[in-house]
């Protein structure tokens, strides 16, 4: 096989081969840590010649299985295509593929769902086993052996530490200019030796550009040349731009009572198109040299990076459409110094989220009338996607906001109810919900004050009497008072949706 122009360590050159070679190399049952964070960066030739690999053999009568573990979501050329021959065992710590989410509702696929700032200290102190395989895509190889990383880095840094052996993909449709963009810190440690990290605003850089990787531990070098593969985004509909006034005209209060500065301070917000409607308003918005430090850089960011609203923006990866990452690409030079891409425990990381003190917005499945907010299941037992970075910021910013529509399943769903099926964001992290029928403030209320706010801000007029009716009969019968619960009630919405198709009676 030719040698490849972007691996440029020699060392390299006698371990290039196809991707079904590489894929060979992977034991049964090992633990295979692979890059991609929202379908950016992942590896694209070896998972899916693992897949064919277990394939076979699941024909010829034999067992072969992996432990899946990733930065966060991936892209079909992983979750799908090893879920879809049933090869993975344990899956980790968060995933959105349709086919794996089947497999682990019905049972066949064990699923860990865990903090993502969790993911990286929880391996290196060993709660998980050994890692015993990296899949990692790079844009490239230095001379020296250090790797210029992709458009994610996730949990790569720890994967390249921790396995016992490493596969390299190495995509030339990843551009160069991406070299300079990342910043991997090296500062962390095991307690007790931990020392403070050294970032005071979101634009500092504290690490290094390229990531280190011992060659000795590298057993396969795959040249590919394929692209991300990150879905396209919706146009906002009519509730998302509800949504996202609402928001803006809290921010606009907060900023008049002194409570937020003129230019905010610093954006995280969750993946999809109601967070991408919120950064469309925030772009037509009164507020200017925004920052943002977040998980991933998806559409909405970009487009505010163009027109100057955004002054910087700190990620772990992109999350682009077809349309975003092709202008991305062509004007990366515009971009480089005014991106960092971090690691996952750096830009998730509890002690960076309160010290710089973030806005942050997140989606969620469901809330209840008091304040705890589902973002990971349906109808109380099956899971959806996970709990992703949503709980290492809710806690730790400055400013924890939820968002969903207020109902679902063309009005049969309410997304506020007695009770969440399901607990990801107790009330104690819980400080505003939003809704197209607008905004709930919850800081500094009780319980029982709450439940007023959301019933009356948040809930569709369909379900509003409803929920009215349940909270003062639960007022007047519950035991305690301070939150006022029926029990043979609170769940019953749910059950009735099961039993009928809808929460309505």
């Amino acid at each position: 096989m030719p040698t490849f122009d972007r691996i440029q360590y020699p060392g390299f050159q006698d371990k290039i081969m196809t991707a079904e070679q590489a894929a060979a190399l992977i034991p049964e049952h090992a633990n295979v840590g692979m890059s991609g964070f929202t379908g950016s960066g992942a590896p694209k030739e070896v998972p899916l010649a693992l897949a064919k690999r277990i394939e076979e053999l699941h024909a010829q009568g034999k067992e072969f299985k992996i432990g899946l573990w990733t930065g966060a979501s991936t892209a079909p050329e992983i979750d799908g295509a090893l879920a879809k021959v049933n090869g993975i065992n344990m899956r980790m710590p968060y995933q959105s593929d349709p086919i794996a989410r089947q497999r682990i509702n019905e049972g066949s696929m064990q699923y860990c769902d865990i903090h993502l700032s969790h993911v990286a200290q929880f391996v290196w102190f060993g709660f998980y086993g050994k890692l015993n395989v990296a899949v990692v895509e790079v844009t490239g190889v230095l001379p020296d052996g250090r790797l210029i990383p992709s458009t994610s880095v996730g949990n790569n840094k720890t994967w390249l530490e921790q396995a016992d052996m490493i596969i390299l993909e190495v995509n030339d449709r990843q551009s160069m200019g991406l070299a300079g963009m990342h910043d991997i810190y090296y500062g962390t440690d095991l307690p007790p030796r931990r020392k403070p990290i050294p970032m005071v605003k979101p634009s500092d850089r504290i690490g290094e550009p390229y990531l280190r990787c011992d060659p000795n531990k590298v057993i396969a070098v795959v040249p590919t040349h394929k692209s991300d593969r990150n879905s396209p985004f919706k146009p906002a509909d009519a509730e998302f731009v509800q949504i996202a006034g609402h928001l803006i005209e809290f921010f606009e209060h907060e900023v008049k009572k002194g409570r937020l500065p003129a230019n905010l301070l610093p954006l995280q917000s969750g993946v999809g198109n109601i967070a991408n409607a919120v950064l469309a308003g925030l772009n037509k918005g009164p507020f200017e040299n925004l920052t943002a430090y977040t998980e991933v850089l998806q559409d909405g960011m970009l487009e505010m990076l163009r027109t100057g609203k955004l002054a910087s923006a700190s990620a772990t990866a992109f999350s682009l459409s077809p349309e975003a990452e092709k202008e991305f690409t062509e004007n990366i030079d515009f971009y480089r110094d005014k991106v960092v891409l971090r690691p996952q425990e750096i830009s998730n990381h509890p002690e960076l989220i309160r010290r710089l003190g973030l806005i942050a917005m997140n989606a969620m499945i469901e809330a209840d009338i008091y304040g705890n907010v589902n973002s990971t299941h349906v109808m109380g037992s099956s899971i959806m996607n996970g709990i992703g970075g949503s709980g290492d910021f809710a806690r730790n910013a400055y400013l924890s906001i939820f968002m969903a529509k207020s109902s679902a399943k063309k009005g049969d769903i309410s997304c506020i109810v007695p009770m969440v099926s399901h607990t990801d964001h107790t009330e104690h992290d819980v400080q505003i919900l939003v809704t197209e029928q607008g905004l709930a403030d919850l800081r500094g209320l009780s319980p029982k004050q709450r439940a007023k706010v959301v019933i009356e801000n948040c809930a569709h007029p369909d379900y509003r009497p409803m929920l009215k009716d349940y909270y003062e009969r639960a007022l007047k019968t519950a035991p305690g008072k301070h939150t006022p619960m029926l029990l043979d009630e609170a769940l019953s919405w749910h059950q009735r949706f099961n039993d009928t198709g809808s929460m309505k009676p």
